[in-house]
């Protein structure tokens, strides 16, 4: 099976890549377990300098770096330049502040002493997305190597360059071989290698379907698993809002990344007071943006990251609309080559279509008028999905009394949905289980020891 990178601003293929074999994945892990018995043992502050080594060389090669991530995924230029300043600073932020995560934990106890102690478990496979091909594997990768553990990648095959790029970054930093791998691998392969005694725990983010495949596997074979999936997000404006602010915030949460985030503000929930002259702010944002090559600075809507992935929003978009939704603007491919699709806007939307249940992954809005604040948290609550949210009101209290009822892992109050390396990332219900990124996300696949000490 090739692996291919294919420009979705033209579908041409570019370079493609063989699958490794199965006596290449062996002599991997071997290599990775082998590393991993010596990479446990460095003190914390010795892994540190990798780590800020890996970050400069991010920042060194920004420039390269976005140019790829823009060539195999689409991302406008100036955003993928973003992505490699957030990725630098995860591994930043786990080289600075890991030590003080690690130390051990005191436990209170009428007798003796007692405190827990974290210590390294092994290799850590993460199967990992194309649509923050860096971030997202800095994201699973920075706390693992920090705590000690070794990071097997099997990244998305749509962005095999990235994913070779970053093994090569670590080793340009002074990682020894099987600190970070990249595996070229088809994901049918990743219940074969869950079965491996050598692999201690697994993580990935992308589908439900890939969560459970992966759940799946993980849990036949007794290993701790870590899921960060889809979103459904709702983005509730409440009356008293900031309506420039919260036009301003939905037009970035929906149509960053060209919608491809698990936190875009993919429901836009908006009381009927403000309703309609939200709506007209929104469209009036969205009307006229330049389309075209993701490379130029001043293109403001660029491909998806695939064919198949506009023709699938083509057919989400048909059939809500083909069951009595109304399009705002937009609701098309749009007529050039490339994997393009028209910022687009539905309403109108009802319990049993598409829009309403699934998760449309790319730039779509789902436009909902609710009476009130009530109902506007029950229409967020009706989603299998659990994992961002946004509330809008000049009344702090009051918003954090409507996000506290809101079934998610994260909610932002007066600002889109955002990833951030001091902040716990992860849903609940189908979105997923596990934290990533803050002091949670490096307690994730450690041994928390207990260590106790009698008196008697």
């Amino acid at each position: 099976m090739a692996i291919q990178t294919i420009n979705p601003y033209n579908n041409k293929e570019v370079k493609s890549f063989e699958e490794f074999s199965a006596e290449t994945v062996e002599q991997k892990i071997a290599q990775a377990d082998q590393t991993y018995q010596v990479w446990k043992s460095v003190p914390v502050k010795e892994r540190s300098k990798l780590l800020m080594n890996v970050a400069s060389i991010l920042r060194e090669r920004k420039e390269e770096l976005a140019k790829l991530i823009t060539l195999e995924m689409g991302k406008l230029i100036a955003q993928s330049e973003a992505e490699i300043d957030m990725c630098a600073s995860v591994y930043e932020y786990y080289a600075q502040n890991a030590a003080t995560f690690l130390e051990d934990k005191l436990i209170e106890v009428k007798d003796g002493k007692a405190f827990v102690r974290y210590t390294p478990i092994g290799i850590i496979l993460a199967v990992e997305p194309w649509n923050y091909p860096f971030n997202q594997v800095a994201r699973v990768a920075a706390p693992n190597i920090m705590a000690g553990n070794v990071i097997m990648v099997k990244h998305a095959s749509n962005v095999p360059q990235c994913a070779q790029a970053i093994e090569e970054i670590f080793r340009q930093a002074g990682a020894k071989e099987g600190i970070y791998t990249n595996l070229f691998l088809s994901s049918q392969k990743i219940a074969k290698i869950a079965e491996d005694s050598r692999i201690v725990g697994m993580s990935l983010t992308g589908s439900e379907k890939a969560g459970s495949s992966l759940a799946e596997a993980a849990g036949k074979n007794l290993k701790k698993s870590v899921l960060e999936l889809g979103g459904s997000d709702p983005f509730i404006v409440l009356e008293d809002a900031d309506l420039d602010k919260a036009v301003q915030n939905a037009v970035k949460g929906r149509f960053g990344n060209m919608g491809q985030a698990c936190t875009s503000s993919k429901r836009i929930i908006v009381v009927e007071e403000v309703a309609d002259k939200f709506l007209e702010k929104f469209k009036e944002k969205l009307t006229g943006l330049k389309i075209g090559d993701p490379m130029e600075r001043d293109t403001q809507v660029g491909p998806l990251s695939s064919e198949e992935a506009a023709k699938k929003i083509e057919e989400q978009v048909n059939e809500t609309v083909k069951a009595g939704a109304k399009v705002v603007l937009g609701g098309k491919r749009i007529a050039r080559e490339g994997a393009f699709f028209e910022p687009t806007i539905l309403t109108d939307i009802k319990p049993g279509m598409v829009a309403y249940h699934e998760e449309i992954f790319g730039p779509v809005a789902s436009f909902y008028k609710v009476k009130d604040e009530k109902e506007a948290i029950a229409l967020a609550n009706d989603s299998t999905f659990g994992l961002g949210g946004s509330v809008f009101s000049q009344n702090i209290d009051r918003a954090i009394e409507v996000a506290s009822q809101i079934e998610t892992g994260m909610i932002f109050i007066n600002e889109h949905a955002a990833s951030r390396p001091d902040l716990p990332f992860g849903g609940t219900k189908r979105s997923g289980y596990g934290r990533e990124l803050s002091e949670l996300g490096i307690e994730e696949f450690v041994n928390k020891k207990l260590i106790r000490i009698s008196d008697k």
